[in-house]
């Protein structure tokens, strides 16, 4: 996963901290982040869902969240893939392909508030930041939670599923993840970012997601 690094969730913090933006469909519209000038993954989205081709690619979509959902604690959806890149490390940079990774950004808000209109490069740098990745994908066993090799302490994988193809819906508890992961009580929610990732493997991807739901 090349470069997915603390750029992978682009565009402007300023954003992620407009108030009152109305929800009416949490999928459409999201922002790309390409890393590279020449290729990119395929991303088709509805306001259903999202589907996306990968072909030795990695990109990512992101969306801020209203402030009505920063105090999201769960979250639900529903994922496939039938094509899918091999299995590997994910807790290592390089090689680190994965089919779909799902990203929830926290940040405590007085930190966003003082942000606000900071690059995502800025704001990630920033020492409260912490990001959650729910991954489809890698040689790890369900429910591993393995460190970033590209955020360090910020951020932390937790695998859902390992690479391969299948359907299945998902419900994480995002307090409970949070407190696992980075120890005490979950910051303010304020984007999500959703990545594929086939470059490392020149490999292939075909998954959509569905269904997201916040609580």
């Amino acid at each position: 996963m090349r470069r997915l690094s603390i750029a992978f969730l682009a565009s402007s913090l300023c954003a992620a901290l407009m108030p009152g933006l109305a929800l009416a469909s949490i999928f459409g519209g999201w922002a790309e982040q390409r890393f590279s000038l020449f290729s990119s993954n395929d991303w088709q989205q509805s306001r259903d869902g999202v589907e996306m081709r990968s072909d030795g690619s990695v990109s990512l979509i992101w969306r801020a969240l209203p402030q009505s959902d920063w105090g999201t604690r769960k979250a639900a959806w529903q994922w496939s893939v039938s094509q899918s890149v091999p299995p590997t490390p994910l807790d290592r940079k390089g090689g680190d392909d994965r089919d779909l990774s799902l990203y929830f950004v926290f940040m405590p808000e007085a930190v966003a508030r003082a942000n606000e209109g900071a690059s995502i490069r800025k704001l990630l740098a920033v020492k409260e930041a912490r990001v959650l990745m729910y991954v489809w994908g890698g040689k790890h066993g369900r429910g591993a939670l393995l460190p970033s090799p590209y955020l360090g302490t910020r951020g932390k994988t937790v695998v859902l599923r390992p690479a391969g193809t299948g359907t299945h819906s998902e419900s994480v508890d995002l307090a409970r993840d949070y407190q696992r992961a980075f120890g005490g009580q979950p910051t303010q929610l304020v984007g999500l970012a959703l990545s594929g990732d086939s470059d490392d493997t020149d490999s292939a991807i075909r998954a959509r997601i569905e269904g997201l739901s916040l609580n």
